[in-house]
């Protein structure tokens, strides 16, 4: 790999796995310093150990979108969690965090199980072969979002396109951009009218429950944040699960057939292994400071390289492939710390809801190219498929 991939060295992968250089990293110089184009170095943290460290210390670690800015960044505020310190950021959670609990989520249990039940009619309907990622991975975590946040049953079709849409870059940035700012421009419109009349959602509930102490941006922002961190991960999540299931038939089994303590084993050795989120929220030095004997300067940024620690041999043998008897409670997939993703109950319901669901209906469920022909992202912070061409 030569030097001038060294800054992207983070975002890389050869199939499933991290690149090789990520590993070594790890091994040699776990505190890796990143040139930028400007001069400055940013630096990137790989060991298990090490980022879990910085992920729960917001004392001595910044994730305020402030710094960004300083760091020379023209970028708008986007505005969620991610970028938030306390007490700003523990105002904002705290409105959140109740509506996250597994009870208070069971009640969408059902509507999940239904959408997931639509998709396959859908696909079953259409017939094969067919793209899992837009038949099944793309549209599931979507619709999902909208159960949560309570978007009209009627305006859900135009709100996948528009949810989809920031995450297609066929198009060019500019579309995406674009879709981004239309679904703002329809979330603001979304919590206006629930501000006037609340509904069952996430929004009336946290209306009826904060309306005084939230803003209908704030409001709005924390939906966005939710689409953005709960759909192009979980479509990810989805359509990689999927990929290795058909390749090892034996974890397929264990999900297809398995009951709900098995499913959920392998679901969570699944999110450790493909740690889809590949790096966390970058993070800002508050102090000179030193990580793992490296000294880091005051205001200078730490990207923690969640994929590289989820490989990480402290975590037990054979952390390179999937062993679902492995108990991967610990992983980092869904961060450390204050921020870690909210929606995380969330998301596992969904996959180990949608896996068996899939399997289930198709039990010769199977690959319509060579694996080898399968399109993997490039480059990405969320990895994931372009494709995943499938038959029965």
């Amino acid at each position: 790999m030569s030097e001038t991939e060294f800054p992207l060295v983070q975002f890389m992968r050869e199939g499933m796995d991290p690149v090789p250089e990520l590993a070594r990293i790890r091994a040699e110089q776990p505190v890796y310093p990143l040139p930028m184009p400007d001069g400055s170095t940013v630096w990137l943290v790989t060991r298990y150990e090490d980022v879990r460290a910085v992920l729960g210390d917001h004392n001595r670690f910044s994730n305020d979108f402030g710094n960004v800015i300083a760091a020379g960044s023209q970028q708008d505020d986007p505005g969620g969690l991610g970028f938030r310190d306390p007490p700003e950021h523990t105002r904002l959670r705290r409105f959140l965090t109740p509506e996250f609990t597994v009870r208070r989520l069971r009640r969408l249990e059902p509507r999940i199980e239904a959408i997931v039940t639509e998709r396959l009619d859908a696909m079953e309907k259409a017939g094969t072969p067919a793209d899992l990622v837009q038949s099944f991975a793309l549209p599931i975590p979507s619709l999902v979002v909208c159960e949560l946040l309570g978007v009209p049953y009627e305006e859900q079709a135009d709100f996948l396109r528009l949810s989809t849409g920031r995450f297609d870059f066929s198009a060019g940035p500019e579309a995406s951009l674009q879709a981004i700012n239309d679904s703002m421009t329809y979330l603001r419109k979304l919590v206006a009218r629930e501000r006037e009349n609340p509904g069952d959602g996430l929004l009336g509930m946290l209306i009826r429950d904060h309306g005084d102490d939230i803003s209908d941006e704030e409001l709005a922002s924390l939906s966005d944040g939710l689409l953005t961190g709960g759909h192009d991960t979980s479509t990810s999540m989805l359509a990689l699960g999927t990929l290795w299931l058909l390749q090892h038939p034996e974890h397929l089994a264990l999900v297809r057939d398995g009951d709900e303590e098995q499913v959920g084993r392998v679901v969570e050795e699944l999110l450790r292994y493909m740690t889809v989120v590949q790096v966390a929220f970058p993070r800002f030095a508050r102090e000179d400071l030193v990580l793992a004997g490296q000294p880091i300067t005051k205001g200078q940024m730490v990207l923690c390289s969640l994929a590289a620690a989820n490989r990480d041999p402290q975590l037990g043998p054979d952390t390179e492939t999937v062993v679902p008897e492995r108990d991967a409670s610990s992983h980092l997939a869904f961060g450390h710390g204050i921020h870690r993703c909210v929606g995380a109950p969330l998301a596992r319901m969904e996959m180990r809801i949608a896996y068996p669901a899939l399997l289930r209906r198709f039990p010769e469920l199977r690959l319509a190219v060579p694996a080898e022909e399968v399109e993997f992202r490039k480059i990405a912070i969320v990895y994931g498929l372009e494709a995943l061409p499938v038959e029965w």
